[in-house]
């Protein structure tokens, strides 16, 4: 929903802080702290090291030093490591173990207690597997090392030429810094929107603390805070990637300077994990494995989304439904904003707009064909003594506080409270709401919205006596309590002041005061950050309780570990060429944090697209891991079939993707067990190709999928980078690219045409697609299969997952469930096909086929010919065909001395059951 800064806003108080922004950012470090030195160093009983680190000499720059700090080390698998450092006398503000589930770390007497011997003297490293720990004791600093070739991953010592200073640990600041080559490149530490693309930028600002501030604003604090980046270094033409998290929830600003980067954090702990890698697929395997897994999707999820904040009443959403189908557009799941609401208020109905029975019956219509339906819900509980979800909170006492009293706030629906997701009341009562509430409406998942949290008021506020707050007027995000600032205390006005909303603005600006109290005495001040991932985790169980369907929740806040339970959009984005283009970027990132199924709002927010844009739009966004069309209240209407021109690039890019609803799906099940991105950037399958390192402007879906799109306005060509192989289209499979070092390649892109090409060594299983995902689930299977151009001795591979998706549980071993790896190879003139088949019940009880195969990439000529199937020869008395056709190649790129001449075969009238093992093969005719 539309967020409360504007862009002229920032513009204006951007003039009044840019000097000193600059200054701050660039100028030489002021001393903050004298550093620390080790005193002692001991084994711990589960097998890592702790210590303690003694201030060498206090000051008082953002507050005193913290006399004594707790070290501990530990080697927790053989590719992470964790080093955690925090006050030795008191405990200190840390992620809930709850919330995310990890080792805890042993007490300060376990770590330095009554252990045999000083280690200091005779250990100066600490080795795991695959990681080394080193240390220097005065000033104390520490480095990370990889174990295989002695590379440097991080090094928090400043030699005196360092950007950097020692380290520094205050109650309300802390700073550390670690040494970094200049080649590294860089990925994550979000959520930004980054104008430079997908690689972090030296000198540009990255603040992590959960703003609503609108997407379209560069360089700033957006919905969600991830303090994880990715490294990826090119040693000698062979790639190494690690990743490097802080696990902290407080505000903090991180400057990278190319070759360093400094964090500035303004509470909590340095609690630091390093993952070995040594790929960047390793790398999410193993923070996933941490944080964890992605969240299973339902199928219906991949389909297309449609949504727009004013549809006023329920007959213009059975119009946009009924519009689709005329249109032959794809359409799964129809969405409300808030416009459902009675008032704006949470779990309600309007009577008048959206009368229940009506409504229902238009729910029993659509979840007939397999439509679903998913309305919105914001934090805010509006402050109404004869609204139900409010008396029931106050009853149960669950709105976070400020000196004893529910904190007041103001979001749509006027003056709100907000739950306080911390307290296990809380989330018992959230629960029990949305109980009801599926009892009054039977929406198929949940959208939370404004959860970082937003607030359209600042400080403490009050309900005005003598006027109507909201008016009912105007555009509803003005603040109309009676507010006074907060200032007096020391976590309203921290010392040290994070770059909050790009400018510096104070940290409870339109939000939460941060003095306010959660549950147990917790400060907003150090869990706001978390206030969006604790209400996903807290909407997860409530829907799990239901009827024991897989949820689906869409978040605009997130933090580390939000993918577990939800999606995300990138939020209020804008209909420009610009913004099209920030969101392959954002999009891969969030793959990075382990939050695979996310996308950006198709055709932009507000304020409206062009025709031209929401035409090349689609064709990006019908890639989108979440493909969503959304748009203002402000707005005109954008669906896709407001424009005929749109409608056909719609029906050609969702037809694709609709066909390729298996391969999605599978690449589901992969982030679900591996943290597998399902949108990737192209080095993670290409990490030794350097050339792709900062590119933005394409990406991939799963290892082999590769979406090169129009981004720019008046263009009907695009310049694609082909990294080495071979590459077919998928739209016309007879053209074909062979690049042998990389190569940049011009393509045609007509108005209507996006270009998606598959890469050798592949087999994709493919659908005959439909409107609705359900249905098209159903169609016949193809299964497509790539080699390198020209190929007499290849391989290739593919898998394909299906379950009742239906179920929570998405896992082999229920009976609900089958997988299948396929294999292909040719060699010596002979192709063979084949699969092995895990658990092939459920696929035998669905009845799925495979009808037809395409291989494409094949070397030689003449017609391919002795087809068998399961060792037996097809006959002529057969419905199966063999057929072949050249392929060529759209560049003048050769491949050695002349061009191979390359086929595609295709066998037609196969009736293979999925859920069996099955094998073809056949021989390639030789030129005669």
């Amino acid at each position: 929903m539309f967020s409360f800064l504007s862009l002229s806003f920032f513009n204006y108080l951007l003039l009044l802080l840019l000097c000193f922004h600059l200054v701050n950012s660039s100028s030489t470090p002021t001393k903050i702290g004298n550093g620390y030195r080790l005193i002692s160093l001991k084994e711990t009983p589960d097998g890592g090291i702790g210590g303690l680190l003694q201030v060498k000499e206090r000051n008082n720059i953002y507050g005193p030093d913290i006399p004594l700090l707790q070290l501990y080390v530990k080697h927790e698998t053989q590719d992470r490591l964790r080093v955690r450092i925090t006050d030795a006398e008191k405990q200190r503000w840390e992620v809930p173990y709850n919330l995310l589930p990890r080792e805890q770390a042993p007490a300060l007497k376990q770590t330095i207690g009554r252990s045999r011997k000083n280690l200091i003297t005779t250990v100066q490293e600490y080795s795991g597997a695959e990681l080394i720990f080193n240390y220097i004791a005065d000033p104390f600093s520490f480095s990370v090392k990889r174990k295989s070739n002695g590379q440097t991953l991080f090094n928090s010592s400043s030699d005196g030429s360092s950007s950097f200073g020692v380290m520094v640990f205050k109650d309300q600041y802390l700073e550390i810094s670690t040494q970094l080559p200049n080649d590294a490149s860089l990925y994550g530490l979000g959520e930004n929107t980054q104008p430079h693309g997908i690689k972090l930028f030296p000198g540009d600002p990255y603040t992590l603390y959960t703003t609503d501030i609108s997407a379209i604003n560069l360089n700033a604090d957006l919905y969600g805070s991830h303090p994880v980046y990715m490294d990826l270094r090119n040693v000698k033409g062979q790639a190494y990637a690690h990743a490097v998290l802080l696990l902290n929830s407080n505000g903090m600003d991180v400057f990278y300077r190319g070759t360093s980067l400094t964090y500035k954090i303004i509470g909590g702990v340095f609690d630091f994990y390093f993952f070995s890698g040594p790929s960047p697929l390793a790398v999410v395997d193993q923070y996933t494995s941490l944080i964890g897994r992605p969240a299973a999707m339902p199928y219906w999820a991949f389909g297309f989304h449609q949504c727009r904040w004013g549809y006023h009443n329920l007959s213009v959403v059975e119009d946009v439904v009924e519009n689709y189908k005329n249109a032959q557009i794809p359409l799964d799941v129809i969405w409300n904003d808030d416009d459902h609401m009675d008032g704006h208020k949470d779990f309600t109905l309007n009577p008048n707009n959206y009368p229940r029975p009506k409504l229902l019956a238009f729910l029993e219509k659509i979840h007939s064909i397999g439509m679903k339906y998913i309305v919105l819900i914001d934090p805010g509980i509006g402050v109404n003594s004869s609204y139900g979800v409010y008396q029931r909170g106050i009853a149960n006492d669950v709105f976070i506080k400020y000196q004893g009293e529910p904190y007041l706030a103001q979001v749509w629906p006027g003056a709100v409270n907000f739950p306080d997701f911390l307290n296990p009341k809380t989330v018992e009562w959230w629960g029990d709401e949305i109980r009801r509430f599926h009892e009054l409406v039977p929406v198929d998942g949940l959208w939370i919205d404004m959860n970082e949290a937003s607030n359209f008021c600042s400080g403490l506020c009050k309900i005005p006596k003598d006027k109507q707050c909201p008016s009912g007027t105007g555009p509803g995000w003005d603040c109309c309590l009676d507010c006074k600032n907060i200032t007096e205390t020391r976590w309203d006005d921290p010392p040290y002041k994070i770059n909050a909303s790009g400018l510096q603005v104070p940290i409870g600006y339109k939000t939460i005061a941060t003095s306010a109290v959660h549950y147990n005495g917790v400060l907003e001040y150090d869990a706001h950050s978390i206030y969006g991932f604790s209400q996903a985790i807290a909407t997860h169980k409530a829907l799990q309780g239901l009827e024991g369907k897989r949820p689906f929740i869409l978040s605009r806040s997130t933090y580390v570990g939000s993918g577990k339970y939800a999606a995300h959009w990138t939020g209020d984005n804008k209909g420009t060429w610009e913004d099209l283009k920030y969101s392959i970027s954002t999009m891969i990132n969030f793959g990075i944090f382990g939050v695979p199924m996310v996308g950006s709002d198709i055709c932009g927010f507000y304020p409206a697209p062009t025709e031209e844009l929401c035409n090349r739009w689609i064709e990006v966004g019908a890639f989108y891991p979440f493909s969503r069309d959304h748009a203002n209240y402000y707005s005109p209407r954008q669906e896709l079939y407001q424009w005929e021109s749109v409608a056909k690039s719609a029906r050609n890019a969702l037809g694709m993707r609709y066909k390729i609803l298996p391969y999605l799906y599978t690449l589901n099940y992969e982030a679900h067990t591996t943290g597998a991105p399902i949108a990737r950037p192209l080095f993670f399958s290409f990490p030794d190709y350097t050339e792709c390192y900062g590119l933005s402007t394409q990406f991939l879906l799963g290892s082999s999928l590769m979406i090169s799109p129009v981004l720019e306005q008046g263009k009907s060509q695009v310049k694609a980078l082909f990294p080495p192989g071979s590459w077919y289209n998928m739209f016309d499979m007879t053209q074909s690219i062979t690049s042998e070092g990389g190569q940049y390649v011009t393509l045609d892109a007509p108005l209507h045409v996006v270009n998606v090409h598959l890469y050798q060594n592949s087999i994709l299983p493919m659908q005959q697609g439909g409107l609705i995902s359900k249905e098209a689930r159903m169609t016949p299977f193809t299964l497509l299969v790539s080699f390198p151009a020209g190929a007499t001795d290849g391989k290739a591979a593919g898998k394909l997952f299906l379950d009742d998706d239906e179920l929570q549980e998405m896992k082999l071993g229920s009976g609900s469930a089958t997988y299948v790896d396929f294999y292909a190879t040719v060699s010596e003139g002979t192709v063979k096909l084949w699969s092995e088949v895990q658990e092939s019940k459920f696929a035998l009880d669905k009845g799925w086929k495979i009808v037809k195969v395409t291989v494409l990439g094949l070397g030689g000529s003449g017609a391919p010919s002795s087809l068998e199937v399961d060792g037996k020869p097809v006959t002529g008395a057969s419905n199966i065909e063999l057929s072949s056709l050249e392929q060529k190649y759209i560049t003048n790129l050769e491949v050695g001395d002349e061009k191979k001449k390359i086929m595609m075969v295709e066998v037609h009238g196969l009736e293979i059951p999925v859920g069996k093992n099955f094998a073809v093969s056949w021989k390639m005719g030789v030129s005669g």
